[in-house]
This record gives structure tokens, sequence and C-alpha cells, in this order.
């Protein structure tokens, strides 16, 4: 008989006071590389896991939720099929595979300053990847996301930001901002869309969820909020879309099944339609807490800076 006693425990804490647990069958890799520390879990419940200073980042079993949550919305809302895009972070390669699924797409370029991270990854979670390394349209840099935006020219149909949460000590810090995200702007196409990730849309948590959401209204004329529910996070995620033309929440179901079998190859697991729908109809108390964020005055918040 297997009990709780039978595993080791890895634990996470989602907030000061909360916590998530998993059951851990083995180790498959760990190391400190010379931005974070990073491990590869095999979880009893989710399998292969991706663990980036302490905190989940994806896992084999429910990746395609998060990915394809965090990408075809903003694929979809791009004014024509994407030709181009930019994945800043995405160690795992899942966000790249997940472009890579657009046969109109011609170049997708991943952007991700450690390259420890993204080797391990290519190494032992090819269940992510599926050869999105590989593919002859990927071409995948390690070096600072916000000097390759201000260095670069090229614009993109597409770009989405995947990148673990503005720790102060660590490589994502200063990619949250209002100058960032005018970099991100100034370098989509006129029809083009951008995504992140945002954190938590739990009770109590929203801080950082509706800072984001307040930053990029500085930046873009459309700002869409949605979420969905990642098990092994143990907690509704957030996700926002930001577009200079098409607003997602305006696409109806029918639209994005259209879009979908129109532009994507193969079937998707998650995202179709009725989800697209549910995912931006967010709760009141989300709501709510957008709205009071907006009306905080931008020197008093410390994720918008000029």
């Amino acid at each position: 008989m297997i009990t709780p006693q039978s595993y080791k425990w890895f634990f996470e804490p989602t907030t000061p006071v909360e916590g998530h647990m998993h059951a851990i069958r083995r180790t498959v890799v760990e190391a400190q590389t010379k931005f974070q520390h990073v491990e590869i879990l095999e979880t009893a419940a989710y399998g292969k896991t991706l663990i980036l200073d302490g905190r989940i980042q994806s896992s084999q079993g429910d990746e395609f939720i998060y990915h394809e949550a965090l990408c075809h919305p903003g694929l979809l809302a791009v004014e024509g099929a994407p030709r181009s895009a930019l994945v800043i972070g995405g160690g795992e390669g899942a966000t790249l595979r997940e472009i890579l699924r657009y046969p109109s797409i011609q170049r997708a370029v991943m952007v991700d300053i450690d390259g420890e991270v993204v080797e391990l990854c290519r190494q032992h979670l090819p269940e992510m990847h599926r050869g999105a390394f590989d593919d002859p349209r990927t071409e995948v840099r390690h070096e600072d996301a916000r000097a390759y935006l201000e260095h670069g020219r090229e614009p993109f149909d597409f770009i989405t930001i995947d990148l673990t949460e503005p720790l102060e000590e660590g490589p994502a810090c200063m990619l949250f901002t209002r100058e960032f995200y005018g970099l991100v702007r100034d370098r989509l196409t006129p029809g083009g869309a951008m995504t992140l990730q945002a954190g938590m849309t739990k009770i109590g948590e929203l801080a950082f969820y509706t800072s984001i959401h307040r930053t990029l209204r500085e930046v873009f004329p459309i700002v869409a909020g949605y979420q969905t529910f990642i098990s092994c996070f143990g907690t509704p995620w957030g996700f926002i879309a930001a577009t200079r033309k098409v607003d997602p929440r305006k696409q109806d179901a029918a639209a994005i099944d259209r879009l979908i079998a129109d532009r994507v190859k193969g079937d998707l697991a998650y995202w179709d339609g009725q989800t697209h729908l549910h995912a931006f109809g967010l709760p009141k108390f989300v709501r709510k807490a957008i709205d009071a964020q907006s009306r905080i005055v931008t020197d008093r918040n410390p994720l918008i800076v000029s």
C-alpha cells in the first residue's frame, strides 16, 4: 500500500501563509545556474516538473493548459495569419512548440537569458518541447531580452512574455515595467498582439495581477485580462493579452473555433471557443480589483516606471 510516508515531498509556498505539496518520485536534475536554482523533479501526480528558485513553472501532466492559454488568445487576436513570433523566456520550449503549430509562422525567436536552463530542458523535458528547438523556423538566443528589444528593429506579429515573477534578485526584475512594455509594443506589427503570464488570481493575492494590468493600460489601447486554473500550481492563474486592434473579448466562440480551424495545425487539447469565453469572463471580485487599481495614480504604483 502506498501512503504519504512512502514519498519525499516538495512544498511550494504560494503565499506567506499557504502552500501546495507534491509527492516526489525522483530528482531528474538539480543545478545552480548563473541566474537561478533549477530543479526538474518527477512528481507522482504530474510527472516531470520544472522548478525555478523554488517555484513550479510547469508540469508534464498539465503544461498544455498553461501554454495553450499563454499563446493562443494572442495568436488568434493577430490581424491576419501570424508570420513571426518572439518568446521572451520560455525555457521548456513548450511556448515555442505552441507557436510553431501555426503553419503561417515563418520565424520564431526565443530569447532566454539562462542558456543552462534551456539546455537542461532540451535534454530532460522532450515531452514538453517536442522538438521545437530543432524546428528550422526556430532561433534561440541567450541574451538580455530588454537589450534585444532595444537594439533590434524587426517587427513581430506576436510577442509573448513567459517569465518567472519579478523577484528583486531574479533575472526578470526589469521586464515588468511600463518602459519594457513600451519596447514590446514598438516591436509589434500594427495588427500584432502580445500576451504574458501575470500571476495568481486568487482571493487576497491580486496585487501583482492588477498592477501588471494597470501598467499595460498605460501602453496599449486594448488590454484584456483572462484566467484559467493550473492544477499543479494549486491556484487560478492570470494572463493578459494586449493589442492595438483586435479585442479578444469581442471574439465569440464561433469565431475562435473558425480561427483555430484555419490557423492551427492539429487539435488543441485545451483552448477552443467555449474555453475562450470562460477565460475572459473574469469573476466580479477580480474585475473590481482591476478597476480599483486603475484609479491609483501612476507614481504610487511601483510596477509602473517611466
